[in-house]
């Protein structure tokens, strides 16, 4: 037993010693240990208290930490679309516009040939559609999206892509057509060039050129429009008729021949002499010198024997033609066999071959021959033998090219 006393601070009356000990005051008795043990039980509760309260702590920061985690991974793969496991067997998420748009688009050019996803890019960049795979499954899912035709159309910002590609199948969405017509085209070339933009049947553009007073056709034209539609780049509004497009083709040759100064009584001619050389020469220099190898032989009394005038009266290619249908003069352009000019010109001239009539080269050529079939090197003679001497060259050429 320990000699020590211990010494206890006085408690008031009304004091517990359960609030020094965490116990019952009147259930010690003097003396006896047991308030000792009873602040070592209150430690460890209070311990065991501490030590649950960090263990949830650690596990709320977890818990916290992870949803963080799994919310990044989420929207990475969100936004990569499922790029990080490779796509394989991913949806893909396609971004589009949820109205028909508003506004404020540029128009845009759809060329002939484009493809669905040509197509989808064009309209992408102009801010049409949302997204290139979106225009692409709505084309694809549409069965008359291949039926959509060349021109420059008119639709909306911000469009859904659905009704985009309707759109596009709307004539009423079109707006002014760019029509090219080159040199050297035939009246039923140019005819098809009107109908691949305008969508314009052929039978009624050929209608159109049937009735001359309707597109301001020239008396000189014998009531015949080939030679008579000008080669160049023409500007067709929407609803536009057959009879006004030509109208502008013919009021341009009109103005062409007219600003030139050239007699209207003589404007047949040129546009027929200047068909012939737009079809035979192949080079811009060679161009005044056939005109005037042209104009010896007219005044020569001699036959043009022209290839380019025989296939035109037979429509066929000038590489197609035989002795045969040289000798044939059933045909009224077969200028083998009929003195003089053919009866109309037999394609659209441009300006470079109208300029080389009215201004021939001085010379006595009446023939020519393309010695390289590849880049149309032509040889001029005055004689008949040195005619044939270039026709040998020809010839040459064409053993060394054969098959």
């Amino acid at each position: 037993m320990s000699n020590q006393t211990e010494w206890w601070a006085p408690v008031k009356s009304d004091e517990s010693a359960t609030e020094l000990f965490g116990g019952d005051r009147a259930a010690a008795a003097p003396g006896a240990p047991e308030p000792r043990r009873r602040s070592r039980a209150s430690g460890r509760k209070r311990d065991e208290r501490m030590r649950k309260q960090r263990r949830r702590r650690s596990i709320s920061v977890l818990v916290v930490a992870l949803v963080l985690v799994v919310g990044a991974v989420y929207v990475v793969f969100s936004l990569m679309g499922g790029s990080l496991l490779g796509g394989a067997g991913q949806t893909r998420e396609v971004t589009d516009y949820p109205g028909s748009g508003r506004p404020g688009a540029p128009t845009v050019v759809i060329n002939a040939g484009d493809s669905g996803a040509v197509i989808a890019t064009t309209l992408h960049q102009a801010g049409i559609v949302a997204s290139e795979e979106a225009f692409r499954d709505a084309f694809d899912a549409n069965p008359d999206a291949a039926g959509i035709q060349p021109g420059t159309y008119q639709l909306m910002l911000e469009m859904k892509a659905e009704l985009a590609v309707r759109s596009l199948l709307d004539p009423k969405s079109r707006v002014s057509m760019k029509v090219t017509i080159p040199e050297a085209f035939t009246a039923e070339q140019i005819f098809t060039r009107i109908h691949e933009v305008t969508l314009i049947s052929v039978d009624e553009i050929r209608a159109a050129a049937a009735d001359p007073a309707a597109i301001g056709l020239p008396a000189e034209a014998g009531g015949k429009v080939e030679g008579w539609l000008a080669p160049s780049t023409y500007q067709i509004e929407p609803n536009t008729s057959p009879q006004n497009i030509l109208a502008q083709m013919v009021a341009k040759t009109v103005e062409t021949l007219s600003s030139k100064g050239v007699p209207q009584d003589q404007w047949h001619d040129v546009l027929t002499k200047a068909s012939l050389i737009e079809k035979e020469a192949k080079q811009h220099e060679d161009r005044p010198i056939m005109a005037r190898a042209i104009q010896n032989r007219l005044d020569r009394g001699m036959t043009l024997d022209i290839d380019a005038s025989v296939a035109y009266g037979l429509g066929i290619s000038g590489t197609q033609l035989t002795r045969e249908h040289t000798q044939d003069p059933s045909n009224p352009y077969n200028t083998y066999k009929h003195l003089g000019l053919p009866p109309t010109p037999i394609a659209a001239p441009g300006t470079v071959s109208i300029d080389a009539v009215l201004n021939p080269a001085e010379g006595k050529w009446v023939f020519w021959v393309a010695i390289d079939l590849e880049t149309g090197e032509t040889r001029f003679a005055e004689t008949h033998d040195e005619h044939q001497e270039n026709v040998q060259l020809l010839r040459q050429w064409q053993a060394e090219h054969a098959g």
